[in-house]
């Protein structure tokens, strides 16, 4: 089908665009872009007049569950609710059941997205052979099965000779890994941050050190093997701060920040909020304000939604013996949105945390809208106003903290290689 998006604002990171204009596809490519649209002729017309038009979102970290966890969530029903979020591409983590640790489990996950056909999904390999944190996995047979990086997520190690052999094998084959900076021992089966309110509510605490120490290990092992190294997740102002320094001297370190941890603090963790334990736990509000600030500055690449989709039973327990994560896909550009009108980030930096930067992390030739790329669109209408009401999210997990907050953005229309997966009612 061939589209013309007309009058819309056009943001396009990679290209340095912030300009009113049109632009045109066929055969899933964007033909034209702003200028020479005249001569087009379109099968169908889309007016994005006062509306933003941009690249599909890319989300770094999205759990769909499948397969394994399908009584939590499915391909199918995650899908549907990142196109409706104007998310094309999705980044999953390989905690699955299998986990991804071996071809025929990547093989299953792409022919199942395939089959639902609404939003791309690039799979993480496992580190270890079943994410058991002992023998390395064969990463090299995962990076040719599709997987763009290893990781062996919250799940320890170990020891950090394994890191440091996993480093130095991920280096040598050109595979990116991605940590998630905990120490174990120091974390010790905690479930809020080290403060006044877990001893408060006599929950076990998490030390800021679990994972400050973590993030010094592995920039000392970056040093030493050379591999690109992506930290996910932070929470901790001295993290962002360790990070700053290692990008100046030039080691080859990424960063992210999951959503929820830009606007929630441990007090938001107050009467045993279940939909707040998050892990990493939700720090202070003095590290909430240097996550903004690491954005606005680049120390932090990419915001993720970090989309954990739990059923009713997950969080239906004592706080301390709930499971972590939240549902955040459907909120990811609205919050980004508001810190965009409450001026801590430009709409052009938003936007690159958003598309360009985790498809660079990613290695992938998306997150554009330059002649010749593949037609992945988002359209919001960032003027939008609406409430979270947990009966009206797509997903099937209903776990967010931000149920009852008024957001402002919404996507109208998305577009998956020139097709049209999403369009508001």
């Amino acid at each position: 089908m061939r589209i013309r998006i007309n009058n819309g604002h056009i943001i396009d990171p990679k290209n340095n665009i912030d300009s009113k204009g049109d632009i045109c596809i066929a055969e899933g490519k964007i033909i034209f872009s702003l200028e020479n649209t005249a001569d087009f002729s379109a099968d169908k017309e889309i007016d994005a007049s006062g509306k933003l038009v941009c690249p599909g979102l890319i989300d770094l970290c999205a759990h769909f569950r499948e397969p394994g966890l399908e009584y939590k969530a499915t391909i199918l029903s995650e899908s549907i609710a990142a196109a409706s979020a104007g998310i094309t591409t999705i980044c999953c983590p390989p905690f699955t059941q299998p986990v991804i640790d071996t071809p025929a489990v990547v093989e299953l996950i792409n022919q199942r997205a395939e089959a639902v056909n609404k939003t791309r999904i690039y799979c993480l390999g496992a580190l270890t052979h079943g994410l058991a944190g002992e023998r390395l996995s064969e990463m090299q047979t995962l990076k040719q099965a599709g997987c763009v990086g290893v990781t062996n997520g919250y799940l320890p190690l170990a020891n950090l000779e394994i890191l440091r052999r996993a480093m130095e094998y991920a280096a040598s084959n050109d595979i990116r890994v991605f940590l998630y900076p905990e120490d174990h021992s120091l974390r010790n089966n905690g479930v809020a941050h080290e403060g006044p309110v877990s001893t408060r509510l006599g929950l076990p605490p998490i030390p800021e050190t679990a994972e400050t120490v973590a993030v010094c290990q592995a920039l000392l092992l970056v040093e030493q093997s050379g591999v690109e190294l992506h930290f996910c997740r932070l929470s901790a102002a001295r993290s962002i701060s360790m990070i700053a320094s290692a990008k100046q001297t030039g080691l080859p370190v990424t960063a992210d920040v999951a959503i929820s941890y830009l606007y929630l603090t441990e007090n938001d963790v107050d009467n045993y909020n279940v939909n707040c334990h998050l892990q990493p736990p939700l720090r202070t509000s003095q590290d909430m304000q240097a996550l903004r600030n690491g954005i606005a500055e680049g120390v932090i690449d990419v915001v993720c939604s970090d989309h954990q989709p739990h059923d009713d039973d997950a969080k239906s327990a004592p706080f301390s013996e709930t499971e972590a994560g939240a549902s955040t896909i459907e909120l990811l550009f609205p919050l980004v949105n508001e810190l965009v009108n409450n001026n801590t980030i430009t709409l052009m930096d938003a936007i690159a945390s958003l598309t360009i930067k985790p498809a660079g992390i990613l290695g992938l030739e998306l997150g554009s809208l330059s002649v010749g790329a593949n037609a992945d669109v988002a359209i919001f209408d960032t003027k939008q106003q609406w409430t979270v009401d947990k009966h009206k999210l797509l997903s099937a997990g209903k776990n967010t903290p931000f149920i009852g907050k008024k957001l402002t953005g919404k996507a109208t229309h998305t577009l998956l290689q020139g097709r049209i997966v999403y369009q508001q009612n």
